[in-house]
């Protein structure tokens, strides 16, 4: 079967479109969705591994293979059975897990005196046996020792604490011993243990995937590999299953994906568990590939498979053969997001880009009027300036004469100089675009910051006069009848009433991205009570 790429990604879009409307109205009836109603309205951003891992899901998904979770502690004698010979050089690869053992505790007269003197009272030296006793059993867990031992002495927990510390040693003594238990760094050393428990109860083709974490002790993280990564794996079981099979499975996956050709080349590693000849090695070409040099004009090797050993398969007594397909998520996050360090992909935020319509939203007045009088003084200013912009000074203009607080006031815009009442930046507003912040007029030479970005629809004269309106009404308050409020050049967002959070600024800076705001503003306004 053919995959359309497009039309797989029209209908998750889709899907994804009607789960968020549906979201939103489930979310309407909570209590602090009416309260906080930017939740549940604006789209967070996935890490690129996990949106890998959710478009692998539903590839898997829509051609035919059922999800299951394959064990990811097992024993070491699992990685024996199914690599033979060459299971000490993968388990020279495995995390190997230890555990803290349980000290036998005693307690001698010298530790009953030591705890009567913490806790200040005798207790039942019976009951605290008992429960030294019951956690050496494992009756009773590290994370409630604390506790039954404060019940055995009838005190606080924080009590029992100071007695562990300062009365029993053994506890702070206790180092780690090694099980043989492993961390899985290959999901192969699931599927084994997985088919064993189907081989015999489920009908042929048993069609599944699993795509969970591996752990490999790697000499240290760099740009291709770490510690953890996402495996995305397959097995077919069935009388009858061959390369063409694993062929058939690579394609219609990757399909999905975007990618379009396919090579298959057989693998000179040659694992044991796989039948000699049959592993594979998946190359694929996907278009926006083409131009870049490391991944060969296109073509990229993305995924692996092979029919597993009948040897290997007996150790589990599994008599049908198995295809097993994978690849590693991290590699196919990469491709797709166009990342070539997996350490900045995994760990990094490139992904968390705040649009412009984030950024535009972070950008507030510093200072603005405290009372709805204030707020018609600031309308007042904003309209005298666009009214009287291009009057030749000197001049001065009545914006706001009423009663401010008990008292008549007059507020009035102003230029002393031989030149106009506003200066050439006055008319500037606040644009994001492409993630940078600018203070620009609506002309022509910066229509596509408009058009492409996002507009504020803050002016400088807005911010301003805002600002002039807050500076009046705290004069008022302190009883001065007279003042002046005025901005020259503006050199940064403070100069014209305006802020962004530190974070943000941080963000911005960290990006590569700038904050423009520069202009000649030389506004002026003056007040004074009659």
């Amino acid at each position: 079967m053919r995959f359309n790429a497009e039309e797989w990604k029209r209908r998750a879009e889709k899907d994804f479109e009607k789960a968020w409307v549906e979201g939103r109205e489930v979310l309407s009836d909570v209590p602090h969705f009416r309260r906080y109603p930017f939740i549940g309205y604006e789209l967070g951003k996935p890490h690129p591994v996990y949106e890998t891992i959710q478009r692998l899901r539903q590839a898997y998904l829509r051609i035919g293979f059922s999800e299951v979770v394959n064990p990811l502690i097992v024993e070491d004698v699992h990685i024996r059975k199914q690599f033979s010979k060459e299971a000490l050089a993968v388990l020279d690869r495995c995390f190997y897990l230890a555990g803290l053992p349980r000290p036998n505790v005693g307690i001698s007269e010298d530790r009953i005196r030591k705890i009567e003197k913490i806790i200040g009272k005798n207790f039942s030296v019976d009951e605290l046996r008992k429960v030294l006793h019951l956690y050496k059993k494992g009756v009773i867990d590290g994370d409630d020792l604390s506790s039954e031992i404060a019940k055995a002495l009838s005190v606080e927990d924080h009590t029992a604490l100071k007695v562990i510390d300062e009365v029993f040693p053994e506890f702070k003594e206790l180092r780690s011993e090694p099980t043989t238990l492993t961390l899985r760094s290959h999901m192969t050393t699931g599927w084994f243990i997985t088919l064993s428990r189907l081989a015999d109860k489920y009908p042929l083709p048993v069609k599944l995937f699993s795509i969970d974490r591996c752990f490999r002790r790697e000499q240290g993280e760099d740009a291709t590999r770490l510690y953890t990564y996402h495996s995305a794996s397959c097995v077919i079981m069935d009388e009858d299953v061959s390369v063409e099979d694993g062929k058939a499975v690579a394609e219609a996956l990757l399909r999905q994906f975007g990618f379009e050709k396919f090579r298959f080349k057989e693998d000179d590693k040659r694992s044991k568990y796989y039948i000699p000849g049959t592993q594979t090695e998946v190359f694929a070409y996907h278009p926006h590939l083409e131009n870049n040099r490391k991944y060969r004009d296109g073509w990229i090797e993305v995924a692996t498979f092979g029919i597993y050993s009948p040897t290997a398969l007996a150790e589990y007594d599994i008599e049908y053969p198995v295809m097993n397909l994978g690849l590693g998520v991290e590699r196919l996050a990469m491709i797709i997001h166009d990342y070539s360090d997996v350490r900045e992909m995994v760990y990094g935020f490139r992904h968390i880009q705040l649009s412009d319509v984030d950024i535009a939203r972070k950008i507030e007045m510093r200072e603005v009027p405290l009372t709805a009088k204030g707020l018609e003084i600031a309308s007042a200013i904003i309209r005298a300036f666009e009214e009287n912009a291009s009057a030749q000074g000197p001049c001065e203009f009545l914006a706001f004469k009423g009663e401010v607080f008990g008292r008549e006031l007059e507020v009035y815009v102003f230029e002393r100089e031989n030149v106009k009442l506003c200066g050439p930046a006055y008319a500037n507003e606040i644009v994001v675009h492409d993630g940078n912040i600018y203070g620009v007029p609506r002309s022509e030479r910066f229509a596509r910051y408009f058009e492409n970005g996002v507009a504020t629809g803050v002016r400088y004269v807005d911010s301003f006069s805002y600002m002039a309106a807050r500076r009046i009404e705290e004069a008022l308050m302190t009883g001065r009848e007279e003042g002046e409020v005025r901005v020259r050049v503006v050199e940064g967002l403070s100069d014209v009433n305006l802020r962004v959070h530190e974070s943000l600024m941080n963000y911005l800076i960290s990006n590569g991205k700038e904050v423009d705001v520069r202009g000649p503003l030389f506004l002026a306004v003056r007040f004074r009570v009659r």
